[in-house]
């Protein structure tokens, strides 16, 4: 991502409540991660290649 470009945040669809993460993937290399509760703490960045392995995982567990 663009040092210019501000990370485009959002939370799942399937959050209730804030105890959960916000996820920015609007830059093509790198997915961000952060804590809804502590935004301040720090962030996580993975390639876009894990995060889709993750996700696509994630959902192959769900009943």
């Amino acid at each position: 991502m663009d040092l210019t470009t501000e990370p485009n945040w959002r939370t799942s669809s399937y959050t209730k409540s804030d105890s959960c993460v916000e996820v920015a993937d609007n830059d093509t290399q790198r997915v961000m991660v952060r804590d809804t509760k502590d935004r301040e703490r720090g962030v996580l960045g993975v390639r876009s290649a894990s995060w889709t392995a993750f996700v696509t995982y994630s959902k192959d567990m769900l009943p």
